[in-house]
């Protein structure tokens, strides 16, 4: 498990970027607490989150990807913390557990769920199939593109967690059924 560096004494770049996720989030998560040990670490994944943000797809596309992309990966950490961001931004409790599963009600949105799934569990080597479906349904390359950014940028913060095992500090979401 790495230590997670305090924001009040943290020095130098970390004291920068934890201050700045603090007026930013107001509070610091203890995912970039863990992070902040390697602060270029944690400055390239804040780098990444901050230019994927304001970008074509909007703030429920990009919870659903973080949810689904968290979930295929194992990791309890961001679940909970996608879970919880969901929910205060108006995701309900059965949007989001089916998102867990990668399913939607909105056939645009569900294509968008099979490509990622298809896509995370390929490691990126997608078949023609898969491919073809997302357009089929109506996304755009400018759009997909951005589908293939988010889902990099949260197999990066699940990754980590991971290597770091950071203490859960979001409420655990419910146990999907079986």
């Amino acid at each position: 498990m790495f230590s997670l560096v305090d924001p009040e004494t943290a020095v130098g770049q970390a004291a920068e970027l934890l201050g700045d996720t603090r007026r930013q989030l107001g509070r610091v998560p203890n995912l970039y607490r863990a992070m902040a040990n390697s602060p270029k670490a944690l400055a390239a994944y804040l780098a990444f989150r901050g230019a994927l943000q304001g970008g074509t797809l909007d703030i429920a596309m990009t919870e659903r990807i973080a949810m689904q992309v968290a979930q295929l990966n194992d990791c309890d950490y961001c679940v909970a913390a996608h879970f919880f961001r969901g929910q205060k931004i108006g995701l309900s409790l059965d949007e989001l557990n089916k998102v867990r599963v990668g399913r939607h009600d909105n056939p645009k949105i569900h294509a968008a769920m099979s490509f990622i799934a298809a896509l995370v569990k390929s490691h990126g080597a997608l078949d023609d199939v898969s491919r073809a479906d997302i357009f089929a349904h109506g996304w755009t390359e400018f759009e997909v593109g951005e589908i293939v950014a988010h889902v990099a940028l949260n197999v990066f913060s699940n990754y980590f967690k991971h290597v770091a095992q950071p203490t859960l500090d979001f409420p655990l979401p419910p146990m999907l059924a079986a």
